[in-house]
């Protein structure tokens, strides 16, 4: 039996023990799509206890509790202690057999504070002490944790009206060594549906200098912030959609539905795939221009639980797997961009797992060699993000594309102790081709296998986004 996650954890193989430790496990960090928060690193956060940094606003582990039966005030209510927080977590973690929660947090556990053993409600209060009696260490803020942890790159998720004054604060700070770039998340701009959307195009409007009286307005409005985010050095956007929608048509119709909102009338579903579908089209060819990477994450059905979303707001838990994205739609819209200028760089991800297949051979439809899998099927993700969701994302990809191109990892997450998020992956990525290896299925060309490794860990992006000329 082998012993609970040791250095040879999910490395079922000695070609994957060799892979790991030999290539992948040393290779640094570039987190191309995450929430952590700018201002914390540049005030580099220091924080009080594990709780704080390992509990506050994750609605992976708020989820997890829920589905265990704890009471509501220990996940996210003010009248309980972090202590009393802290404990329910350990007894919940504790029995998580199965769940990725278990591998992550026990991961962390060792990476940052040396801690062998397993979490559960008899090791709570050993636990509690030791984390917080590292957190009081020097090394263990914002910056240290990052640092601590390889990271090359962190690209951070920004809206359009941003200042973004900490990404140049950081920018200017010869002691930061790692990179931290802005990307572009323009949600907000293109959501007519939500309720504050004309108060959001009146500060859109503030910061762009562009009165946005029209939808022509409203795309020089967003150009002009696009070039703002490009002097601070931003190379990728994001989207994040329900689906991909592929509704074209008429620019008179578009202003139409646009003076239709900017009238208080919110538009009907059909309307809303009409006007996101410019703004989709409009964003892709501006992304060309720039030379950007642009990432579509869809697949989510959000806010399921009603009640609860009322009272917590939105990313508290109560999302899911959504089923009513249709691969042709995707596919349309890439073909539109396609052939107005040519597609920017893609990487597109869906919450879905049964929609891999269709993503790789759409993916095959579009590429090119202008870079190597200029389109993309990004990595796993959300509720993916874990052994058999990103197993079953790198073997579809390896089957109907070029794994060997793929841009790997990226932590999404809000959290400094989520890199070994990166460790997991490279993990099951060693795995995955040991066992390919050990099979007959690929020859054992330890040259060729360990470019493969590395590239995928770090090599790859670095070059496809172009940070190696940063």
């Amino acid at each position: 039996m082998q012993a609970f996650m040791d250095k040879d954890f999910l490395l079922s193989t000695e070609t994957a023990r060799t892979l790991f430790h030999e290539y992948a496990a040393d290779c640094p960090i570039i987190d191309y799509h995450c929430h952590l928060n700018p201002r914390e690193i540049w005030e580099d956060v220091k924080y009080e206890n594990i709780t704080q940094v390992w509990l506050g606003g994750d609605h992976y582990k708020w989820r997890l509790m829920r589905c265990a039966g704890v009471p509501e005030k220990y996940i996210t209510g003010k009248d309980t202690t972090d202590y009393e927080k802290f404990c329910k977590w350990a007894e919940v973690i504790g029995k998580a057999i199965g769940n990725p929660l278990y591998h992550w947090s026990h991961l962390e556990l060792r990476n940052y504070f040396g801690y062998q053993g397993a979490l559960s409600a008899k090791t709570a209060d050993e636990v509690w002490n030791l984390c917080n009696e590292k957190l009081q260490s020097e090394g263990y803020t914002a910056r240290g944790l990052i640092a601590m942890s390889n990271v090359d790159t962190v690209c951070t998720t920004d809206d359009p009206i941003d200042t973004l004054e900490y990404h140049k604060q950081l920018a200017a700070d010869e002691t930061m060594k790692t990179v931290v770039l802005p990307a572009w998340r323009p949600d907000k701009a293109v959501n007519q549906e939500k309720a504050d959307y004309l108060d959001y195009l009146a500060k859109l409007a503030e910061v762009s200098g562009v009165e946005i009286k029209s939808f022509a307005d409203w795309k020089k409005a967003i150009a002009v912030r696009m070039d703002y985010f490009a002097e601070n050095k931003c190379c990728l956007s994001d989207h994040g959609l329900v689906y991909v929608p592929f509704s074209p048509t008429s620019e008179e119709e578009v202003e139409a539905l646009f003076a239709k909102r900017l009238a208080g009338e919110i538009l009907n579903g059909e309307e809303d795939a009409k006007f996101k579908t410019a703004c989709l089209l409009f964003c892709g060819k501006e992304y060309k221009k720039r030379n950007w990477t642009m990432q579509l994450h869809y697949g989510c059905r959000r806010d399921n639980n009603p009640p609860m979303s009322a009272k917590l707001g939105p990313d508290t838990g109560f999302d899911c797997i959504g089923d009513n994205a249709p691969a042709g739609l995707l596919a349309a819209y890439l073909g539109a961009v396609e052939s107005d200028g040519g597609l920017p760089q893609t990487i597109i991800y869906s919450l879905n797992p049964n929609d891999n297949a269709a993503i790789d051979t759409i993916c095959g439809c579009f590429q090119c060699d202008e870079a190597v899998s200029k389109i993309q099927h990004g990595s796993g993700w959300w509720f993916n993000d874990q052994f058999q969701g990103m197993t079953d994302q790198l073997t579809s990809l390896a089957n109907l594309g070029y794994l060997a191109g793929f841009v790997g990892m990226l932590t999404d997450s809000r959290s400094f102790l989520s890199y070994p998020r990166h460790e997991y992956f490279r993990r099951i990525l060693c795995r995955l081709l040991g066992e390919w290896v050990e099979d007959g299925r690929f020859p054992c060309d330890m040259d060729l296998l360990s470019e493969i490794v590395k590239d995928i860990s770090y090599y790859n992006a670095k070059r496809y986004f172009h940070f190696a000329e940063k």
